[in-house]
């Protein structure tokens, strides 16, 4: 089957299992490359977290101490620590937090809250939306006395689709596949509804031969005159009816070839509106009968397939 049929595209199979591998390595590349982007945001996230500690200390008038490595709890947690004890304001570390953190783009909503070293308790706390208004932040204007102190951020988990290769696999390689399925029953139908034309065609031709002025047909030592209906053999003549002459010359036309069962039915009985299963094996035995004149010709049973006329050389 070519590629084009009635100007439109028709694609075989073996194309599209290209198209499969070539969409599910494309997705592959999408997913890891959104992954990678992920992951870089993050890295970006703990520089930024390192230098809300670095202010801090620069507020408190320390220059010299170290910020500790950044402690990730979590995917979403994070945890600042210090070398040493400091005195911090709570308006200039929520006006640090907000500037710096608006520099990350997966962190639009976080809470802060700093930790006694000792006991894990909350000397003070604040929330951060991406609506100013949902905001809550409380006792500003309060220096809070110098102490060892540990500050933990939790950032709100985005509610938008995972960027991650198993998510984008799971969801767009089924998609891949069913669109190869369809196109493969598609491509198969295409096939069928060739082969049905085919067939309707050469039918056609074949019941044209019998309903037109066709020339006689030899039928081993006989002569088949179609269009009368007779059988010639030497100066004997037998009539055939007008159902049996379409039989045989639907038979006659392809010798030795088995003609289904179904098919004799549909064309001879088709247009008449009624077929009657056994009406077939009726002719099918008068025109053996009307056949013994020449011992050559023989019309068989296939069982389960239909009827073949066989002529012995």
């Amino acid at each position: 089957m070519g590629l084009f049929k009635r100007n439109h595209i028709v694609m075989q199979p073996k194309y599209w299992g290209a198209i499969l591998l070539l969409a599910i390595i494309a997705f592959v590349g999408i997913a890891s490359s959104v992954g990678k982007n992920h992951d870089f945001d993050f890295a970006k996230r703990e520089i930024l977290l390192r230098r809300i500690g670095h202010e801090l200390l620069l507020q408190a008038g320390d220059s010299t101490s170290r910020v500790l490595p950044i402690k990730k709890i979590n995917e979403h947690e994070y945890e600042i620590s210090f070398e040493q004890a400091f005195t911090f304001q709570p308006e200039l570390l929520v006006h640090t937090t907000r500037q710096l953190l608006s520099k990350d783009p997966i962190a639009t909503n976080y809470i802060v809250n700093v930790l006694h070293c000792s006991d894990q308790a909350v000397a003070y706390g604040y929330a951060i939306f991406g609506n100013k208004k949902e905001d809550i932040i409380t006792c500003l204007g309060r220096k809070q006395p110098k102490a060892c102190y540990r500050i933990h951020i939790k950032f709100q988990q985005p509610t938008t689709i995972p960027n991650t290769v198993g998510f984008w696999l799971a969801v767009l390689v089924p998609i891949a596949v069913i669109s190869y399925g369809v196109a493969k029953f598609a491509h198969r139908s295409a096939i069928a509804k060739k082969l049905v034309t085919t067939t309707e065609v050469i039918s056609s031709s074949i019941l044209q031969q019998v309903d037109g002025n066709t020339s006689a047909l030899t039928v081993g030592s006989l002569s088949f005159d179609v269009s009368a209906g007779k059988l010639l053999m030497g100066e004997s003549i037998t009539d055939l009816t007008k159902t049996e002459a379409r039989i045989l010359a639907m038979l006659a036309t392809t010798p030795n070839v088995v003609v289904a069962r179904s098919k004799l039915q549909k064309e001879i009985w088709e247009d008449e509106g009624v077929i009657v299963g056994r009406s077939l094996d009726m002719f099918i035995s008068k025109l053996r009968k009307k056949l013994e004149i020449d011992p050559s010709i023989s019309i068989t049973v296939v069982r389960g397939s239909g009827y073949k006329l066989e002529i012995v050389s």
